[in-house]
């Protein structure tokens, strides 16, 4: 019974993990960029990990530059890369928050822009709390 349990859970957290937006280049071509659908809490002064991924569909071969913006206070390292056409597409970013950070809700955007075609652009939150 415990591992059916277990098992439903990683099923749940696997359908609400994160979030995505698609874009369209050229034809069928797509791409998705996934970002973390759940809140990420980050305490004054320390540093989370979250995953980012950028995901090609129907022979999209491009590569994905990747921008990310954070509110004072918070900052994300890398704040840009490129995923490059033969890249896995999974990244890994390190959001810290500042000592002295807002407390509560923040959001962290990130844009995917391909080689040719419109940028997509989604957000994550995350909450800071008190040290």
């Amino acid at each position: 019974m415990k591992n059916v349990l277990v098992a439903g859970l990683i099923a749940v957290a696997a359908l609400v993990g994160c979030k995505s937006q698609t874009g369209v280049v050229v034809g069928n071509e797509k791409f998705k960029v996934s970002v973390p659908a759940l809140s990420t809490d980050v305490k004054q002064g320390e540093t989370q990990v979250v995953r980012v991924s950028v995901e090609r569909e129907d022979g999209f071969k491009q590569s994905v530059k990747l921008e990310m913006k954070a509110p004072t206070g918070l900052s994300v390292d890398p704040d840009n890369t490129t995923v490059n056409a033969g890249d896995k597409g999974d990244l890994q970013l390190k959001i810290t928050a500042a000592k002295d950070a807002p407390l509560g809700d923040q959001k962290i955007m990130v844009k995917g822009t391909p080689e040719n075609g419109d940028p997509v652009e989604l957000d994550f939150k995350v909450t800071v709390s008190a040290k």
